[in-house]
């Protein structure tokens, strides 16, 4: 029978003495004492770290190249995270008792799908800027700022609740922390159900849309192979966000005791395989990659002005696609007309 002396939490350890529950070790306690109850694999966690850490390296790399700063942050916090998150559960491996790595653990992978989103929030609006804004519902500046803020908002839950979670201790324990925590990811749920429906909903006017309704400075960039793949990557990357969301809000339902909460096979199965998946075609369908260039990218972001992009920046854009593009309708029309003159 556990007992508190003095403030401190001692537990009953395998040989029938009490020891102050932070001297716990593998072999000396019951993992019914430890912060999870199961022991994490190695080998699992260990693979997905460096899965992550690759991952966070061709990130890096990428925006080195396209400049694309503003997916790059999400994509790099996110991932960071992830790495060290895995790195927790590494360590408890040796040690599930270990309350500071748990805590790692816990808040880490918790917050860092919030980041990836951000950056799939971002993609959005370039895209109604590419198809053309008179064929959307919002404009660009709504949905990126809409979702941002749900984004920051979902963080902050969880963070907060995190950070409750963390400073806890055990002779006072609460629930408190993980309700803010849950609260956190429904509302991530919630937010990312929203997208999901005005994403297909401007998807929908973007295939019924006439090509005179669509934005003519991109006409070519719209032809581009890997840009016609950045809208599936986005989805396929936002359905795993998705489903992960939904397995961490039934996960934490019952706290950190719930039979959920202690199922590895469950968490190695919906946590870090969904989130590799979400990132992987994110890298392998970059918009630095699909748009083409690190100008075209540029080009397609909306300003806080009532223009969306500099008149430089269009000139740049149109130029770029005669070079490597056929001509267009119009400027057949024209030349057809100089031969007949």
């Amino acid at each position: 029978m556990a007992e508190i002396i003095n403030g401190t939490l001692w537990i009953p350890a395998l040989n029938g003495t009490l020891i102050p529950k932070d001297d716990c070790a593998l072999n000396v306690c019951s993992l019914d004492y430890a912060q999870i109850e199961y022991v994490p694999t190695y080998g699992g966690n260990l693979a997905y770290l460096i899965v992550f850490a690759v991952l966070l390296v061709a990130q890096c790399g990428l925006v080195w190249k396209y400049r694309t700063w503003g997916f790059w942050v999400g994509m790099f916090c996110g991932l960071l995270l992830e790495v060290l998150g895995y790195a927790g559960r590494v360590t408890l491996n040796g040690n599930p008792f270990n309350f500071d790595q748990f805590v790692l653990y816990l808040v880490c992978l918790t917050i860092g799908p919030a980041f990836l989103t951000a950056s799939i929030y971002l993609c959005l609006g370039r895209l109604v800027i590419v198809f053309g804004e008179g064929i959307s519902r919002f404009s660009p500046k709504f949905y990126t700022i809409t979702f941002m803020t749900c984004d920051f908002l979902s963080l902050l839950l969880q963070a907060v609740g995190g950070a409750l979670a963390a400073t806890q201790d055990d002779t006072n324990p609460s629930d408190t922390g993980v309700n803010i925590m849950i609260a956190g990811l429904a509302f991530q749920v919630v937010s990312l159900t929203i997208f999901i429906a005005l994403s297909l909903e401007f998807a929908w006017r973007a295939r019924k849309a006439r090509e005179s309704d669509l934005n003519f400075e991109f006409f070519n960039l719209r032809k581009r192979t890997m840009f016609r793949l950045l809208p599936y990557a986005i989805a396929i990357a936002t359905i795993t966000i998705y489903i992960r969301c939904v397995f961490r809000v039934a996960e934490l339902q019952d706290g950190f005791g719930g039979e959920l909460a202690n199922n590895e096979g469950m968490f190695m199965a919906f946590e870090g395989p969904m989130i590799i998946i979400a990132v992987v075609v994110l890298t392998i369908c970059h918009p630095g990659i699909a748009f083409g260039s690190a100008s075209a990218w540029k080009a397609a972001n909306w300003t806080w002005k009532k223009g969306n992009k500099s008149e430089s920046g269009s000139n740049h854009i149109r130029m770029e696609s005669r070079e490597t593009a056929p001509p267009s309708v119009l400027e057949s029309e024209d030349e057809l007309s100089k031969h007949r003159v």
